[in-house]
């Protein structure tokens, strides 16, 4: 049985789904954007870091593993561990929507707290709180709402790829919108005028889930009470499947910590290393960022056009296939950008041109690797367990983000050329072994 494709060839959900994640992700990259050039720029310098209520505490119990941080090597640190922590709660959420408050309920709940959240953003006292609703509301939203996309197919349909790749193109649309727009309003009026957008993003979003969800049906092989427990076993094969794919996380993170990399670090490399400067008026660096949500939404069409003549010949790679391609493609681009100290002006600036092919590539290798990671994962859970476990695959980004925040340390003590080129060989490394974590799955009998 396949469900209904009822509009463009999918089921109808899909679409009210796709929207939703597409304010969140406006809300989310908006916030993202500006957050470290916030924190270095003013929210953490003496004249406002005071006013922040518990930041002392806080930053006692961070430097009490980092040692004393300066204010740049503070504020990577903080957006590390607010990234890592948005891409942990997933788990938690993904686990009460499937068998305590379901998933609508859950949802909702998330969207509420995030926009909490941004609103909290407004006022300094606020900011831990503000992180806080963030953190939770993220794990409640996205712990929910991805794993809706594969319950709208059976699970041989062989269109829950597809839509894992339009759930993919949501969230770069609207990674392309925010920075654009929130940079624009931060410049012009201020940072909480910016934050204050990711807020009314988020309300947006929640209306649409709301008066779309009748649409959001589950394909009937997969309905469940969302408070009902299932009590289907896992047979040896569930359990050896699940074992490689827990294994295999460290390999994502490998993926992850050069990509958060490029919402944190990178933005002081732009603002102190690009030329951004036109005439009399400077591009607000978060404009850069906006190709990092353009660049797979417009290169999406011609891979999925390449995959299905590829599919079509007989030649499509597996899904752990294309992740190492992935991987690949991003370790190559980020060498590029670790050459860019080899083309400068005269002022030691490099052009404009020069990270404009590295988004460009860079989310080449994204569309490669991060969509097929959530359909591998989709596919491959036992029943019951599809959110728990594409939570679980979030502790990926969680360790990436993690270590990139520790990393980020070391962009003061490294050449960027080096600082890049250790991030390229890190998710090279992963390529390779996620090359040989496909074939040990092959070989236990799981089409990965």
């Amino acid at each position: 049985m396949t469900a209904s494709p009822d509009l463009f060839g999918h089921p109808r959900g899909i679409w009210v789904l796709a929207a939703t994640e597409f304010w969140d992700r406006v809300s989310f990259h908006g916030m993202q954007s500006l957050l470290v050039l916030y924190m270095a720029e003013s929210l953490l310098t003496p004249a406002h870091i005071g006013n922040i209520v518990g930041f002392a505490t806080f930053r006692g119990a961070i430097e009490c593993l980092t040692g004393p941080l300066s204010v740049r090597a503070l504020a990577t640190q903080v957006f590390g561990l607010y990234v890592a922590f948005v891409y942990l709660t997933p788990m938690l959420g993904g686990f009460l929507g499937d068998v305590v408050l379901g998933r609508r309920r859950a949802v909702a709940l998330g969207a509420l707290l995030m926009t909490a959240g941004h609103f909290c953003m407004a006022f300094d006292q606020s900011f831990l709180l503000a992180l806080a609703c963030l953190i939770l509301g993220a794990g409640l939203f996205r712990g929910n709402l991805s794993p809706q996309f594969g319950e709208l197919y059976d699970p041989v349909d062989q269109r829950r790829d597809t839509a894992f790749q339009i759930y993919g193109a949501m969230v770069n649309l609207g990674a392309f919108i925010a920075p654009l727009t929130t940079g624009a309003l931060g410049q012009a009026f201020g940072w909480h005028m910016g934050f204050a957008f990711a807020g009314f993003g988020m309300l947006i979003g929640l209306a649409i889930y709301l008066l779309g969800a009748p649409m959001v049906r589950p394909h009937p092989d997969l309905q469940r009470r969302p408070e009902a427990k299932d009590q289907r076993e896992l047979s040896a094969q569930d359990r050896r499947v699940l074992t490689h794919l827990v294994l295999m996380i460290p390999m994502l993170t490998m993926f992850w910590v050069a990509q958060s990399q490029v919402w944190n670090t990178y933005n002081l490399w732009a603002r102190d290393h690009v030329e951004l400067r036109f005439g009399g008026w400077t591009m607000p660096v978060p404009w850069l960022q906006s190709l990092d949500g353009l660049s797979p939404f417009i290169l999406l069409p011609p891979v999925l056009l390449y995959w299905r003549r590829q599919a079509a010949a007989g030649r499509e790679p597996r899904e752990t296939t294309k992740m190492a391609i992935g991987c690949f493609i991003f370790s190559l681009s980020t060498f590029w950008l670790a050459g860019a100290s080899a083309v400068t002006d005269h002022r030691g600036l490099t052009p404009l041109w020069w990270p404009v092919i590295f988004h460009l590539s860079s989310n080449l290798g994204w569309l490669f690797f991060s969509p097929t990671t959530s359909a591998l994962y989709s596919r491959l859970a036992p029943p019951g367990l599809t959110a728990t476990l594409m939570g679980a695959a979030t502790v990926s980004v969680f360790l990436g983000s993690l270590i990139s925040g520790r990393m980020g340390v070391l962009y003061e003590t490294l050449t960027p050329g080096q600082f890049w080129g250790l991030h390229a060989a890190l998710v090279g490394l992963g390529g390779m072994l996620l090359l040989l974590m496909g074939a040990r799955l092959r070989r236990i009998g799981a089409q990965a």
